[in-house]
């Protein structure tokens, strides 16, 4: 049986992955307490299966969908897809559930306590060599990266977990209190669960995303339904089956896997109280509307970079450009898609160093590898676009992977820099292509002078997602002005500024959107899964000698 040099080298772990995670032989999946699948053996002969988890129940569906290996185009997983016919369990879950949820600061407390010992068992699980390598290289199977961006989001994964566990749980649902107007008034403010809640989440990111806002919904107390993109599900199926290992109780989330139509008539017929997505705006907009605004948005990111006027420790600033840029082939709502250079640093080497960093990545080792929702033709054909702008060029890049066998379905690209100049920028008509996003290995490369901060400026007001940023100087007065003339919700200011980051300790997700999700903190779990509740407390007394008053 054919399978390509990549996905061979992709089977066995590399030295260093040996190294820094315990490596373990493939035996050690199947002792895994909690494990169906082994990654090294998913395989055209012997594919994978997905199932449906709902109301406590595991199962499979009339229809299956079947997903082709991303490196080889070989049919090595099928997911138990759920068509419109068979929502009604789904549905009815979601809608057996109150509205005030399966627990609150009034109703059954404990459960803050039971969702920090399973945070506890589950973080403990995640640090085992073996279970973390084992949802490494699963994860390296549906949405090729690197071993250690796959392991890091892993990592990132366990760190979340160990920060609640414990009594940090209940701390989320820490309350307040205000004195009233008078003996026996007194006003508190809680935090409430929205009930049924739903959550969609994206490919790139298998693990990390979905788990780490199911976790937060459920710390809240409440009943979520989570959808992953069946390209990628069999990474958080396995999750689940873990945290089920770990003493969720089986009821408390429903796990399906669906089209697109079919969640939205699922969305529309349960009506939960809040849904999370995490996608492309165009979805996003779409479900704003139909579910009349009760949606949390952690949408499309085109994330920018600036270099300020102050150079230095220009290795390390292009190392960090390469990886925001290219690591994960560009698949990261946080990467850099365009870079606004002073030029200070158009006269040091950064762009050739930029180009030797992006060259050195390499399909082997998956530095760069498949990208799931854009085409090669549709991603040469966008540079192609902005090299006609007047004074664009290519910087490197703008061909095709060789020697591969990855499917056409996806693309393969060498990492690509277009440069186009700043003033052709900010035309009409150019402007909506430049800062079109391109979900792959691409970036867009300008330059401006010290008079042209302003036009810098004018160019992040029109940008329409807010997610990322990254303003690289130690320059104060600098990053002043900057700072307080942008938006990104995300934004890393300092000569290690970078665009992408590890959300597991500080708020990552857009601002100027009231929509606008965040994910990794106390902040971003308390804003996104539970709402605020007053009750005030008036038990008196009445004044002994009170009399009714005339009416006002």
């Amino acid at each position: 049986m054919y399978r390509s040099a990549v996905a061979a080298r992709l089977l066995r772990d590399t030295a260093a992955a040996q190294k820094g995670s315990g490596w373990l032989s493939r035996r050690f999946a199947h002792s895994l307490p909690f494990a169906t699948v082994d990654a090294e053996e998913l395989l055209g002969a012997r594919p994978a299966e997905v199932q449906n988890l709902v109301q406590g129940k595991w199962g499979g569906s009339s229809r299956w969908n079947t997903i082709v290996d991303p490196l080889n185009g070989e049919p090595f997983i099928r997911v138990a897809e759920v068509d419109e016919k068979g929502i009604k369990p789904f549905v009815e879950s979601l809608s057996n559930c109150p509205k005030h949820g399966l627990h609150n600061p009034f109703k059954l407390p404990e459960r803050y306590l039971l969702y920090g010992n399973i945070s506890s068992k589950a973080g403990h699980m995640l640090s085992l060599p073996k279970v973390s390598d084992f949802f490494a290289r699963l994860i390296q199977r549906v949405s090729p990266k690197s071993y250690q961006q796959a392991l890091g989001e892993v990592q990132v994964t366990q760190k979340f977990l160990e920060n609640f566990s414990g009594d940090q749980v209940r701390f989320l649902a820490r309350s307040f209190g205000v004195p009233g107007n008078h003996l026996g008034q007194l006003s508190t403010g809680f935090r409430w669960p929205y009930g049924p809640v739903a959550i969609i989440t994206p490919f790139n990111f298998p693990l990390e995303i979905p788990v780490l806002q199911l976790m937060g919904a459920l710390y809240m107390g409440n009943k979520p339904l989570l959808k992953v993109d069946s390209k990628v599900s069999i990474v958080m199926e396995q999750m689940m089956r873990l945290l089920h290992y770990c003493g969720l109780p089986e009821e408390d989330v429903d796990f399906v896997n669906s089209d697109g139509k079919t969640m939205n008539k699922i969305l529309m017929e349960a009506n939960p109280r809040m849904t999370l997505f995490t996608g492309s705006s165009r979805i996003a907009e779409k479900l704003a509307v139909d579910l009349n605004g009760r949606v949390k948005l952690e949408d499309a990111g085109f994330d920018w970079k600036i270099l300020g006027p102050d150079v230095g420790e220009a290795d390390y600033v292009a190392w960090v450009c390469d990886q925001d840029a290219y690591a994960c082939s560009g698949q990261k709502c946080s990467a850099q898609s365009i870079l606004f250079m002073h030029e200070n640093w158009a006269a040091t080497p950064l762009l050739s160093k930029l180009k030797e960093l992006a060259e050195r990545r390499k399909l082997e080792d998956l530095t760069v590898g498949p990208v799931l929702t854009v085409t090669t033709e549709a991603m040469l054909d966008h540079v192609n676009k902005l090299l006609k702008i007047p004074g664009a060029k290519l910087l490197f890049g703008g061909k095709p992977l060789e020697n591969h066998s990855i499917p056409s379905i996806y693309g393969a690209v060498k990492p690509t820099a277009v440069y186009v100049p700043l003033d052709e920028i900010l035309k009409h008509g150019n402007y909506e292509l430049v800062t079109k996003e391109i979900f792959g290995p691409f970036q867009v490369v300008t330059e401006y002078k010290k008079s042209q901060l302003s036009m810098v400026l004018e160019a992040l007001e029109r940008m329409h997602a807010h997610l990322t940023a990254a303003v690289v100087s130690n320059d104060p007065l600098f990053l002043q002005e900057v700072i307080g003339q942008s938006v990104n919700g995300t934004t890393y200011a300092g000569l290690r500024a970078r665009t992408t980051g590890a959300p597991q300790n500080h708020w990552f997700g857009p601002a100027g959107d009231p929509r606008g999700a965040g994910i990794g903190t106390p902040e971003a779990i308390k804003l996104v899964w539970s709402c605020h509740r007053e009750i005030i407390y008036d038990i008196g007394p009445v004044l002994q000698l009170w009399e009714i008053p005339p009416s006002t």
